[in-house]
C-alpha cells in the first residue's frame, strides 16, 4: 500500500507557524503547505547563502518574520500574532562541523531555541499540535551496525549532535510537565529524520551542495570521509512525515502520537558517501569526480541509521523513493536550475510527482 499523502481537507485554511522557513527544508515545506491551502507564517533568520531557495520561491513577505529563536520576546510575539493551530519547528544550526567552531551558538539555537519555542506555545492557547524537528544524530551513537529505535538513549559526541539530543530531552520534559493531562491542550511530538538531499540546497559544508558546486566548476570534489555511512533520503520524505505527524497529533486521539518518531530510509539506502559521489559523477558526466581530503578534520560519526518501523506501522508513512531515484531527481533539479529553469516551478513539479506516488495503485520506492 502506498504511504499516505497529506490531507488537503485538513490543511486547507489551517494556520501554521513554520520556524526555519528560510532554510532548505523550510522552503520546500512552505511551498508544499501552500499547495495544500494552509495559511503559513514563517519565523527565521535571513537566508545564510546567496543563492538560496527561499528567495526563489516567493514566500509572501507579509507572512515572513525575520527573527532569532534565541530572542524569546520576539518569538512569543510572532506566535501570538500568527495565532497558529499547527507549529512545525525546524529553525536550527543544522551542521556538525560548524558546531565545533561555535558550540555556544549551536546549543543556544538548537537547545534553548527549542525551550523558547515551547515557551511561546505555552502562551498561545490556540495551538493544537507541535512537531519539533531534531535529527537522527540526537541518539547516543555507539557506531554499531543496528538501526536506532525511538527507545534508544539520546546523546552526542560533537556539539551539534549533543544539542539535538538536548532538544529531545527538552521536548520530552515540556510535554510531560506542561502539555496534556490538564495542561496546555497542544500535543507535542519530535521527529528524527536522516540526511536529506534534494534540489535547492546551497548550504556550505554539506555534501550535495559541495558536490554540485565542484561539478559545475569542472573540479574534483574534496571528500572527507568516503566510507562514512548515512541514512540518505530525499527531502520530501521527512517533510511528508512531519505533515502526517501533525495531522495525527491534531486528531481526536492525538495524545497517542505525542512522542518521538524516526523518519529514516530503508536499510539498503544507508550507504557510504563514496556511493553518492560516484553515482552523481556518472550522471553528471564530463570530468566530474572526487578525491580524498588530506586535511585534518574533527570527529564525525562513521556509521548511523535509524529504524522507522513505528512510523510505517502507526503513521502510515514510508519512503517512496529509492536512494538512486532520489539522486537522479536531485541531479536533474540542479541541472535544470543551472540551465535557467524556474526554481519554484521545479519544486512544485517535484512535489506533484512525489504526491502521485502516494496515489492508490502507485508503485512507490522504485526508480521512476
Amino acid at each position: 500500500m502506498a504511504a499516505l499523502n497529506p490531507d488537503p481537507a485538513f490543511w486547507a485554511g489551517r494556520r501554521v507557524l513554520l520556524t526555519g522557513h528560510t532554510g532548505f527544508k523550510g522552503a520546500w515545506l512552505s511551498l508544499w503547505l501552500a499547495r495544500l491551502g494552509a495559511r503559513v507564517t514563517g519565523f527565521a533568520l535571513s537566508p545564510e547563502t546567496r543563492p538560496n531557495l527561499f528567495d526563489a520561491i516567493g514566500f509572501p513577505p507579509e507572512r515572513s518574520r525575520i527573527g532569532d529563536i534565541r530572542d524569546l520576546p520576539a518569538l512569543v510575539d510572532a506566535v501570538a500574532a500568527a495565532e497558529p493551530e499547527i507549529v512545525i519547528h525546524m529553525a536550527a544550526q543544522a551542521l556538525v562541523r560548524p558546531s565545533y567552531a561555535d558550540p555556544v551558538g549551536t546549543f543556544a539555537v538548537n537547545t534553548m531555541g527549542t525551550v523558547h519555542l515551547l515557551e511561546a506555545v505555552r502562551a498561545a492557547p490556540g495551538v493544537r499540535a507541535v512537531v519539533v524537528v531534531t535529527s537522527d544524530k540526537a541518539y547516543e551513537n555507539r557506531e554499531w551496525p543496528y538501526a536506532y529505535r525511538e527507545t534508544e538513549a539520546m546523546g552526542g559526541r560533537d556539539p551539534y549532535s549533543a544539542s539535538k539530543g538536548c532538544a529531545e530531552l527538552v521536548t520530552g520534559a515540556y510535554r510531560a510537565s506542561f502539555f496534556g493531562a490538564g495542561g496546555h491542550p497542544a500535543r507535542i511530538a519530535s521527529a528524527r529524520a536522516g540526511n536529506v538531499i534534494g534540489g535547492g540546497d546551497h548550504s556550505l559544508d554539506r555534501l550535495i551542495p559541495d558536490i554540485v558546486r565542484a561539478f559545475e566548476a569542472g573540479e574534483s570534489v574534496e571528500i572527507r570521509a568516503p566510507h562514512a555511512i548515512r541514512p540518505w533520503q530525499h527531502v520530501l520524505e521527512p517533510l511528508a512525515g512531519y505533515l502526517r505527524l501533525a495531522e495525527c497529533l491534531a486528531g481526536t486521539d492525538g495524545e497517542r502520537f505525542a512522542e518521538g518518531w524516526n523518519l529514516g530510509p530503508a536499510d539498503e539506502d544507508c550507504r557510504p558517501v563514496s556511493d553518492l559521489v560516484e553515482r552523481l559523477a556518472r550522471g553528471w558526466g564530463g570530468k566530474a569526480g572526487w578525491h580524498l581530503s588530506e586535511k585534518t578534520h574533527p570527529h564525525e560519526a562513521t556509521y548511523l541509521k535509524v529504524d522507522a518501523s513505528k512510523a510505517r506501522a502507526r503513521l502510515g508513512w514510508d519512503r517512496r523513493l529509492t536512494l538512486d531515484t532520489a539522486l537522479d531527481w536531485t541531479a536533474a533539479w540542479y541541472r535544470a536550475a543551472a540551465a535557467g529553469a524556474d526554481r519554484r516551478a521545479l519544486v512544485e513539479a517535484e512535489i506533484a510527482r512525489y504526491e502521485a506516488l502516494g496515489q492508490p495503485g502507485a508503485n512507490a520506492g522504485v526508480d521512476v
